[in-house]
C-alpha cells in the first residue's frame, strides 16, 4: 500500500520539543520532495517547512526558524521534523505531504504548489498540542 504515515505528535509543555516522523511505505522518498505542513483549528492549512530532494535546500515559515529542523534518512525512508522551544502557537495538526520538485523551483513555491493539489501523497495527520 502505497502511503505517508505521521507519527511523534502529542501534548508538551511550553518550551518543550517532539520529533515529528514521515515514513513512507509503498514507494521511495529519494525521488520525492517532502513538506510538512499544519493546520489548526479554524485555520487553512499553512506550510511549515520543506527539504529539496535536489539541492539540499530548505524553507521553514518564519515563526518557526531556529526551533524547528527538517532532516531526511534515506535508509529508513523517513523524513523528521524537530520542534524545539514549542509555543502553543505551534499547536494545530501536522501533515506531510510528497511530491517531485521540478529543479529550480524552490521550496517555497513547491509547497505552494502542493497546497493546491499537486502532492502525489497526503499523510493522515498527527496532532501536536502545546499546553501548560
Amino acid at each position: 500500500q502505497v502511503q505517508l504515515v505521521e507519527s511523534g505528535g502529542g501534548l508538551v509543555q511550553p518550551g518543550g520539543s517532539l520529533r515529528l516522523s514521515c515514513s513512507a511505505s509503498g514507494f521511495t522518498l529519494d525521488r520525492y520532495t517532502i513538506g510538512w505542513f499544519r493546520q489548526a483549528p479554524g485555520k487553512e492549512r499553512e506550510g511549515v517547512s520543506c527539504l529539496s530532494r535536489s539541492d539540499g535546500s530548505s524553507w521553514y515559515r518564519d515563526s518557526v526558524k531556529g526551533r524547528f529542523t527538517i532532516s531526511r534518512d534515506n535508509a529508513s525512508n523517513t523524513e523528521y521534523l524537530q520542534m524545539n522551544n514549542l509555543k502553543p502557537e505551534d499547536t494545530a495538526v501536522y501533515y506531510c505531504a510528497a511530491g517531485k520538485k521540478p529543479r529550480g523551483l524552490s521550496c517555497y513555491h513547491f509547497m505552494i504548489t502542493l497546497l493546491k493539489g499537486g502532492a502525489t501523497h497526503w499523510g493522515q495527520g498527527t496532532q501536536v498540542t502545546v499546553s501548560s
